[in-house]
């Protein structure tokens, strides 16, 4: 196994990545509300942690990947009053609130599928966890964190804080927001408003609730992911991970939640994971994403091209390529125009590799170009290098690239002598297809799984063949037409010593 450096948010810096029981791995990701239609924010931390999924599993480590399902205790605004947004979307919707999250969960599971998403290995619900989180919750009361009041248990933060360190992961300074807060109190029935809630007293017209010792209520939305996580990788375990816009207050919360429960471990095993990894977020030229700001796309808005800020329909597999062009880190900013520019850069990804997956070797000779030799033997551990650092797949795209003429000319030139060494070619051509579809997860046939993919090669077919008889009979005007034609179109043709070939430019 090669060494892995990753991005800890909770340390603020990249170091080696050492499992806690190697070669096994852990990994928890915060999956979805079910309340509504995934959007693109969904797609970048589902298709991000999938690629850490793959490539790990590549490497040789044996990953158990659970992300939850969240369908209660979620409120609006990520509150701590107010409406829970399932409830709210099956009174909109006229539904039972189970079926409300029945309906969006499948919709997602179809939406990661079609962009080739491997489903985890578990995917715990909240709501198949109550008995649980009311455990932890007492426990935490047991353990002097929380306290009961007025039929909700509330997280003691500062009492949390003489013994840990509330803030280590969003870098929060406890006294600044005492101070902030100070003329606040009083005013609810938390002893600070820095409290959260680990069980909330269900008002009458609240449908999602369940007996506890404090009363009829429902869990808050925090402990959810304590208990999962740890109920399925363990107290302490390798990699958490999640959208940057849950490192406060979620996945602090969490970490506080887990201390609390075990507050007997010692330092190495606290902060329930080892590893912290964040994405970060999607905007649209410029401006953070969101319904209020009318600017929120759903997945399926963009596989069908029906929403008023898009100029066309987009495949699944160019919203996956165009999320990992950016390093995960980084914030990306979604427009029309980079979409496209994603599009034309997958579609001559797509037609070089069919040309790859056809170039015949065997019975050509060698004479070696040592910069094509050279381009194709330090693929590999370039492209290696790159997902070690911190799963660089803006990099390995950027490397792929790299190698795309050296595949045109090679195929171009059929006749004549191979320009690497045939051993060279063979490792490179299992290299670069292993790394497009299992460390990428890209799918080889994007074309063909549309209809107007296809017809477009059928019809591109007939106009070359068309050009290839006037070239033959040698009617220049004719064949410089449909070259000129095709060129308005942004259709370049390739002529080879024994075939044409277009592609977009």
């Amino acid at each position: 196994m090669t060494q892995i450096q990753v991005y800890n948010s909770l340390n603020r810096k990249k170091e080696v990545f050492e499992p806690i029981n190697p070669p096994f791995v852990g990994m928890y990701v915060c999956g979805p509300t079910v309340y509504g239609n995934a959007h693109l924010g969904h797609a970048r931390s589902a298709i991000t942690f999938d690629t850490v999924f793959r490539y790990l599993k590549d490497q040789g480590y044996k990953v158990r990947y659970v992300r939850n399902i969240t369908d209660v205790g979620h409120l609006e605004n990520d509150a701590e009053v107010g409406d829970s947004k399932i409830e709210k979307q099956a009174r909109i919707e006229q539904l039972e609130p189970m079926e409300v999250a029945q309906r969006y969960f499948n919709a997602y599971t179809e939406d990661m599928t079609a962009m080739n998403l491997i489903r985890p290995d578990i995917e715990p619900r909240a709501t198949g966890h109550i008995l649980e989180q009311i455990e932890a919750v007492q426990q935490i009361i047991d353990n002097g964190f929380a306290y009961e009041s007025e039929g909700s248990v509330y997280f003691d933060v500062f009492k949390y804080n003489e013994q840990f360190s509330y803030g280590k992961l969003s870098g929060r300074d406890l006294e600044n927001i005492r101070e902030i807060t100070r003329d606040l109190d009083g005013v609810s029935d938390k002893k600070n408003q820095a409290d959260f809630a680990l069980w909330k007293k269900a008002e009458p017209n609240h449908i999602m609730r369940w007996n506890s010792p404090w009363g009829e209520g429902f869990p808050g939305w925090h402990i959810e992911c304590t208990v999962m996580s740890t109920k399925y990788l363990g107290k302490k375990y390798d990699i958490h991970g999640g959208g940057m816009d849950l490192l406060f207050p979620h996945h602090e919360a969490e970490i506080a939640q887990s201390n609390a429960c075990n507050c007997h471990l010692s330092a190495s095993e606290q902060d329930e994971a080892k590893y912290w990894l964040h994405n970060n977020m999607i905007t649209y030229e410029g401006k953070k994403m969101g319904k209020s700001l009318g600017n929120a796309i759903g997945l399926r808005q963009f596989f069908s091209g029906d929403h008023p800020l898009l100029d066309q329909a987009y495949h699944p597999m160019v919203i996956r390529f165009f999320i990992l062009q950016a390093h995960y880190r980084s914030t990306l900013d979604f427009s029309n125009t980079a979409l496209q520019a994603s599009e034309k850069a997958l579609k001559r990804m797509g037609d070089t590799i069919k040309r790859l997956q056809a170039i015949d070797v065997m019975s050509r000779p060698e004479m070696v170009n040592e910069e094509m030799e050279s381009n194709l033997a330090t693929f590999f551990e370039d492209s290696q290098n790159a997902m070690n650092d911190d799963f660089n797949t803006a990099q390995v795209i950027a490397r792929m690239f790299d190698t795309l003429s050296v595949i045109n000319e090679i195929y171009q030139n059929a006749n004549k002598a191979l320009p690497v060494k045939a051993e060279t070619f063979a490792k490179f051509r299992e290299d670069f297809l292993r790394i497009f579809t299992q460390w990428l997860g890209m799918k080889l046939d994007v074309d063909e799984s549309s209809q107007i993919g296809k017809t477009l090669d059928g019809l591109m077919e007939l106009v070359i063949e068309l050009r290839s008889q006037a070239r033959a009979e040698k009617r220049w005007p004719e064949a410089d037409l449909i070259r000129d034609q095709l060129g308005k179109l942004k259709i370049k043709l390739d002529d080879g010593a024994d075939k044409t070939d277009w592609r977009f430019e």
